[in-house]
């Protein structure tokens, strides 16, 4: 059993978008071809909060990752869109379904001598 604090906590940026990510943490990514099971490594750490130590990268931290294992894949919840337009009898109806892979954050590297 590894000890996890529950102090330090990473802000990753993932196919454009920001997370705010502790170790246990389990967040939905967009879709990613991963197997479900497989660990992967997210090199895009933008900020790492370690207590009182703060480490803002430029615009990254060289070095630093965060290690993550595969949950598999869901789908969101559906949105639909209705556009319509008055007095023409025009309208369109669609549902989409976004999909996500869920990951689980086991560890947040600081520097590469950590790896």
């Amino acid at each position: 059993m590894t000890f996890r604090r529950s102090d330090i906590y990473a802000i990753i940026d993932a196919k454009g978008k920001q997370y705010k990510v502790t170790p246990g943490q389990l967040i939905e990514l967009d879709h990613q071809d991963i197997a479900d099971g497989a660990t992967i490594e997210l090199d895009k750490v933008l900020l790492i909060g370690d207590g009182d130590k703060v480490t803002i990268g430029t615009p990254t931290i060289a070095g630093a990752k965060v290690i993550a294992t595969s949950q598999g894949e869901s789908r969101g919840k559906k949105v639909i869109v209705f556009r319509y337009k008055s007095k023409t009898r025009s309208r369109r109806k669609k549902g989409q379904h976004q999909e996500f892979t869920g990951v689980i954050i086991d560890k947040i590297v600081q520097t590469a001598a950590e790896a």
